[in-house]
């Protein structure tokens, strides 16, 4: 009879050393131990080295120099590109002399019009009152300025955004090409491209239009190749059974497939262009960003309310109209007679022409509502008792400088104060622990390239705004998404505030935020947060109310309460939104922080205004790319990555 002889046991790993992410910290930790001596050999170890920057200011400011010289002269100004200003200028005026024919009342019914066919009478009404409200604040014709440049933008952004999206969509290489390419239109801060086009293009509409076509294509793009690769494969076969082409498959049915994605991105493109619309005032566009700029530059609080108002309700009625068209395309049609549209269009006719009868044309002088007078008392009210001096509690003033002094100098200190290698190694931690070795890779090269643009330090002041801005913001705003997700009465109350919050232009938030706070970087802490709040807590309400309800009731069923479940069920279930929320609490924050640089936040705003202002290509574009570096960092430490490959990370 054999003898069985046991086997020895297996030695296996400690129990911490099994898990994917203390692995992948000794491993950094053994890197560090190798390569931090080396460095701090051949280079310091404090700020980024002066020999691994690289000097873009004198190429760039050849550049520069050579549009500005060849302008007026080069064939590709005067045969190509001063054709397209001209295209741009004539579209614009031709699409503002028409609103201005039709008359206040013929572009009210119009509008009313057009939200009745397509998204119902409780919209139209809407629209009707939201054009009405725009005249009667007394900015019916910077209202008519705005519109028109929208409607040229938003035109041009979505033929250029379909174009690409085609592209992209039906060509996996071309995918590959362009989405670095959109992740940069829209990352890149709408300051930094300004410069320019308005270097090319002049001070003037057309450097508005074509900025905002640049910053509001992309979304376009982006859902159009969406739609396309998620079209129905059964039905994509079917049609192709059938002999179809090519070109036949994707007009009968891709597109059509499609075009839940294709309004999507339309109603994403018009309120992109709504928002670059009122920056590109900085530049010439006129309309209601110029007033809100004016305001801006005055501290004027109630005529940068008059202005932004209208730009408030364009926003909501455009998003509103445009969603709600989409969400009629997947349910069933209504039975309508094709004469509605016919009768409709008469009865504008006839209101129009009504007007230019009776010589109203223009919006009546005597029916203007003027608010800025009042809004000013409250706000003077307001500055002289919470500014400062507020007894126990303190002012405003008093808040941000504390805010300052206690939390945005020691974030700046610490950063600024790290070594350049230990900011990469936390950077890699960061990103592969929650990514992969690519997504690490990626980040530290993202944070590389700004040491070696040479704006290390205002990268890393910007850098602390933007964390301190976020960790305000994720507080506020999961605890506000929590009460919303558990609250019905909560959620239809916070709904109307966070559409507003959410749809108002980010040059909107400055305005009150100066009156209050003063200038400085607290005061553009305060706007990034106000405006990055409304996105973080509806994405926290819609995670948390999306959980499966069978996993509530099952940990119910075990007694366990209502925090237990929160805790144990809903935020683990709800994790992948969570991570979204800050995710764009992240960008939304950069992006106002940037902007704050116009009121006083320093850092790498200020380089970028400062490089728009003074018509310095270097300096503005080489903040403008280390915006971008820094968003992308940013963004791949806070987006986890799945796995494609087998072997993992």
């Amino acid at each position: 009879m054999a003898t069985i002889t046991a086997s020895p046991p297996r030695i296996g790993l400690p129990g911490v050393l099994k898990r994917p992410a203390v692995r992948k910290l000794l491993f950094l930790a053994l890197a560090a131990a190798i390569l931090v001596p080396l460095a701090n050999a051949r280079w310091a170890s404090g700020t980024w080295p002066s020999a691994l920057t690289v000097d873009f200011s004198e190429p760039l400011a050849k550049a520069s120099d050579w549009i500005i010289d060849n302008r007026d002269s080069h064939p590709l100004f005067l045969y190509f590109l001063g054709h397209v200003s001209n295209v741009v200028v004539i579209a614009v005026r031709a699409v503002y002399l028409t609103l201005l024919a039709i008359g206040w009342a013929g572009v009210t019914a119009l509008g009313a019009l057009v939200a009745w066919r397509v998204a119902g009478i409780r919209l139209a009404l809407g629209t009707g009152t939201a054009f009405l409200a725009c005249g009667l604040l007394g900015m019916w014709v910077p209202t008519m300025q705005t519109l028109a440049l929208m409607v040229v933008a938003v035109v041009a952004s979505v033929v250029v955004g379909l174009l690409l999206g085609l592209a992209a969509g039906l060509s996996d290489r071309m995918d590959r090409v362009l989405r670095p390419v959109l992740d940069t239109m829209q990352v890149l801060p709408a300051f930094a491209y300004l410069l320019p086009v308005v270097l090319i293009f002049g001070i003037g509409v057309p450097a508005a239009v074509l900025a905002t076509v640049i910053y509001a294509a992309p979304p376009m793009a982006r859902l159009t190749s969406l739609g396309l690769r998620g079209a129905d494969k059964e039905v994509l076969e079917a049609v192709a059974s059938l002999g179809s082409t090519a070109r036949q498959r994707l007009l009968t049915a891709r597109l059509p497939l499609a075009r839940k994605e294709l309004l999507l991105g339309v109603n994403q493109t018009i309120m992109m262009a709504l928002s670059m619309a009122v920056i590109a005032a900085v530049i010439g566009a006129g309309g209601l960003g110029d007033r809100v700029y004016q305001a801006l530059a005055s501290v004027d609080v109630g005529a940068a309310l008059a202005a932004g108002i209208p730009i408030v309700l364009l926003a909501v009625v455009l998003d509103r109209v445009t969603g709600a068209a989409g969400e009629r395309l997947g349910a069933e049609p209504e039975p309508r007679s094709g004469l509605g549209w016919l009768y409709a269009l008469a009865g504008v006719v006839a209101v129009a022409v009504a007007g230019r009868l009776a010589g109203r044309l223009d919006w009546p002088d005597s029916w203007v509502v003027g608010i800025a007078e009042p809004v000013n008392r409250v706000v003077d009210w307001m500055t002289a008792h919470l500014y400062s001096g507020v007894p126990v509690i303190g002012g405003t003033a008093d808040w941000a400088g504390h805010f300052t002094t206690w939390v945005l100098d020691p974030m700046r200190d610490g950063l600024q104060g790290l070594p350049w290698w230990s900011v990469l190694l936390i950077v890699a931690a960061l990103a592969w622990v929650i990514g992969t070795w690519r997504t690490a890779l990626t980040a530290v090269l993202a944070m590389a390239a700004i040491g070696a643009l040479g704006v290390w330090k205002p990268s890393l002041d910007t850098l602390s705004q933007v964390l301190a801005a976020v960790a305000v913001t994720l507080v506020v705003g999961f605890a506000t998404g929590i009460a919303a997700a558990r609250s019905d009465r909560l959620e239809r109350l916070l709904r109307p505030v966070l559409d507003v919050f959410q749809t108002m232009p980010q040059f909107v938030y400055l305005i009150p935020v100066v009156a209050l706070f003063g200038v400085g970087r607290a005061p553009a802490v305060a706007a990034a947060i106000v405006y990055a709040l409304p996105a973080v807590v509806r994405i926290t309400t819609q995670g948390l109310r999306q959980v499966d309800p069978a996993a509530l009731e099952a940990s119910g069923s075990l007694g366990a309460t209502s925090w237990q479940q929160l805790k144990q069920v809903q935020l683990p279930l709800a994790r992948p939104a969570l991570l979204l929320a800050v995710n764009q609490g992240l960008v939304l924050v950069l992006a106002v922080v940037v902007i704050g640089g116009l009121v006083g936040g320093g850092a790498l705003g200020y380089d970028v205004v400062f490089g728009l202002a003074q018509g310095d290509l270097a300096t503005g574009l080489v903040a403008g790319a280390a915006i971008v570096c820094l968003g992308l960092m940013l963004d791949r430490v806070t987006q986890p990555t799945e796995r494609r490959a087998k072997k993992g990370a």
